[in-house]
């Protein structure tokens, strides 16, 4: 550092310790350049913080986003490409979901069903993934951008400026006399005249970009609504299907536990009593129809009043206007009955009851 350089520092030291300390007066700059200053210190607490919420909404667990930052530091590091990705709790979900469904079995209604909601939280999860890079890209990085070129370059225009005003003021206060000193004070004004403009510029600028900056946060409002109109269309077809599969639950009839009983010596193998569950086993069919056909009345008879077709075995299968033989009652949504020498179950609210059942 040259001697003149290092009378500046020591000009610009002392003039400091006397604002701060002794009181003494600075040049005081106008009101539009000081609210242009007040208008840059708060766009740069905004481009921080910003940022950081910003993040918190992308990537809300606070764990695994520092998990995230510590192995994409030790990966850049090692000199390793690292693509680890942000650990979405919508596809966690999912991944537990499908992982139960499948457990619990296809065959079951509600097993079908975590099936598929897993399957759509995952689709929940990879819509999340794309919000995250249109963010990124659209909104994020312009922000970047503004804090590490745009307000770097406007704040080394206003330091250079406070350094020559604070040199500028240490000369004009010393008040000595003489053409040389005289020279040395106007030449300090006219550089520290030259910061000033240089900074007023440079914030004029920046604040003169609103166009861009007010395209840059629609871009982030535009990608969190496509995000939550295709989350929704989403999960509204999700809750279309779970709402047939209740329908279909409700209207499905109760599978009877029938135990296995051991076999014994000297008595019939169980399994001619064997059942596949869906109904009551052959032996306590055939005693209704028997008690029935003995029990001397009006024989129990309903009529069809719309088609059924069967899509399982032991449904009976009917016609509109066909009179079945009543056999028994199954539930309240089902009854067996037989038809055209054929003998199985139907739905209840496919036909009309002519003549009850006796109550049991």
């Amino acid at each position: 550092m040259s001697l003149a350089g290092f009378k500046k520092q020591i000009n610009k030291a002392n003039q400091y310790v006397s604002e701060k300390i002794g009181g003494a007066k600075g040049t005081e700059l106008d009101d539009d350049f000081v609210e242009m200053e007040r208008k840059t210190d708060a766009m740069g607490r905004m481009a921080d913080e910003l940022m950081a919420r910003t993040h918190e909404l992308l990537q809300p667990n606070p764990a695994s986003r520092a998990k995230l930052s510590a192995v994409r530091s030790i990966s850049k590091l090692r000199g390793q490409s690292n693509h680890s990705l942000y650990p979405q709790p919508e596809g966690q979900l999912g991944d537990c979901m499908v992982k139960y469904g499948k457990e619990i079995g296809d065959d079951t209604l509600f097993g079908q069903a975590l099936s598929e909601a897993g399957e759509s939280y995952r689709q929940l999860s990879d819509v999340k993934y794309s919000l995250e890079d249109n963010v990124k890209q659209n909104f994020i990085e312009p922000l970047l951008q503004l804090q590490s070129k745009e307000l770097k370059d406007v704040n080394h225009h206003r330091k250079k400026m406070q350094g020559r005003r604070l040199d500028y003021d240490c000369k004009k206060r010393r008040q000595e006399k003489g053409p040389t000193f005289d020279e040395e004070l106007r030449s300090a004004e006219e550089k520290f005249e030259e910061s000033k403009q240089a900074a007023g510029i440079a914030m004029h600028n920046l604040f003169d970009k609103e166009s861009e900056q007010v395209l840059q946060l629609s871009s982030f409002i535009e990608a969190e609504l496509t995000f939550h109109q295709q989350s929704a269309a989403i999960l509204q077809a999700l809750i279309n299907s779970l709402h047939q599969k209740c329908n279909e639950a409700v209207s499905k009839p109760r599978k009877e536990y029938i135990p296995k009983v051991m076999p014994q010596s000297g008595k019939s193998s169980p399994s001619q009593e064997k059942t596949d569950g869906l109904y009551p086993p052959k032996s306590s069919l055939s005693s209704s129809r028997e008690s029935l056909n003995s029990g001397g009345g009006k024989q129990p008879i309903c009529e069809a009043l719309y088609d059924f077709d069967p899509e399982n075995a032991g449904e009976l299968g009917l016609k509109e206007g066909d009179i079945v033989q009543l056999i028994s009652r199954i539930d309240d949504n089902w009854l067996e009955g037989s038809v055209r020498g054929q003998t199985g179950y139907f739905p209840a609210n496919f036909v009309k009851i002519l003549v009850d059942l006796p109550p049991e």
